[in-house]
């Protein structure tokens, strides 16, 4: 099987979970035991329901309304937020939260790789050591704490007592890059830190399996260095189940930062999601989702791919298989 046709494959693969993903959200709406109609206009006339109902597609049966719904989704019309005096669209609210959401996760992966490479290259190294067993205890230690437990935390000591940092509101890029880091350091520190635990201790113990290898005793024989051994001999086979997981938190941190977006005020995808709910605005809630399943699956096609450069034995046997 050429890389073409296993990377297509894979993309129809994706492309069946997403619509599996999205059919099941719209099922879950037209099983709710109450009418949608009523829901979104509660003190809408029969006409305005009827019309809604119209609208968007809930006339015309299970398959027609998702039909309809995925239509209109794919050409960028996630639906509306009903309220009492009027609609609003979904994309206007997306346009604000998704980049939102998006720089926080990006951040939020970058300062957990940064720290927790070197960590679980040293914890594999001097694996039984003393310094590994502070580096053990201490992520232990700092993956028992939850992410809000931390961002209150900071919110007390860096931002009141201190006042190093805002504690709450989001800054854009445009408004300068400090400016614009100023408001995300501490959300930041929040999620990354239980990621860092994470990441380090899958690094580590994949490392450490890699050590154990022929090929590693083979270059370790020939008189490579250690550094060059471990970074480029064993921290490459070693890395897969990390980005592997790094790729499945970017999909959860989208919709999944909920709390953090909250107590910082960062308004992102997961408060919108938290809103949604909460005002049974369930069009939002169908598109978020679709959303997130979208993110979710393309992060790990990315790493399903990019996982062939930095192993090819991976890649190879995929392909042959």
């Amino acid at each position: 099987m050429s890389r073409v046709t296993y990377l297509l494959q894979r993309l129809a693969q994706l492309f069946i979970v997403l619509l599996l993903v999205t059919f099941g959200v719209s099922l879950l709406v037209r099983l709710i035991p109450v009418d949608p109609a009523e829901v979104l206009l509660p003190v809408g006339s029969p006409e305005e329901r009827d019309a809604l109902r119209h609208a968007i597609g809930l006339d015309k049966g299970i398959f027609g309304y998702y039909w309809q719904w995925l239509g209109n989704f794919v050409q960028g019309d996630f639906g509306s937020i009903y309220y009492s005096g009027g609609t609003e669209a979904v994309s206007t609210r997306l346009a604000a939260a998704l980049p939102r959401s998006l720089l926080l996760m990006v951040y939020t992966q970058i300062v957990a790789l940064a720290i927790a490479i070197p960590l679980g290259v040293i914890s594999a190294y001097r694996a039984g050591r003393r310094s590994d067993r502070i580096i053990g205890n201490s992520l232990f230690t700092f993956s028992s704490l939850p992410s809000f437990a931390i961002a209150l935390t900071l919110v007390i000591v860096v931002g009141v007592k201190l006042a190093w940092l805002p504690t709450l509101g989001y800054a854009p890029l445009s408004d300068g890059i400090w400016e614009h880091f100023k408001y995300m350091i501490m959300p930041v520190a929040s999620l990354s830190v239980g990621l860092i635990a994470v990441y380090t201790r899958l690094l580590r113990a994949d490392m450490i399996a890699t050590l154990r290898e022929d090929y590693v005793t083979m270059a370790a024989s020939k008189g490579l260095s250690d550094r060059r051994i471990l970074w480029r001999h064993v921290f490459r086979p070693s890395s897969l189940t990390l980005f592997t997981s790094a790729a499945l938190n970017m999909g959860g941190l989208i919709g999944g930062a909920i709390v953090i977006e909250s107590i910082f005020a960062t308004y992102g995808v997961g408060f919108e999601l938290y809103a949604s709910i909460q005002g049974r605005q369930y069009i939002e809630l169908q598109s978020l989702v679709a959303i997130i399943a979208v993110f979710y699956v393309s992060f790990n096609l990315i790493v399903d791919i990019g996982s062939g450069f930095v192993d090819p034995r991976t890649r190879d046997r995929r392909i042959n298989a």
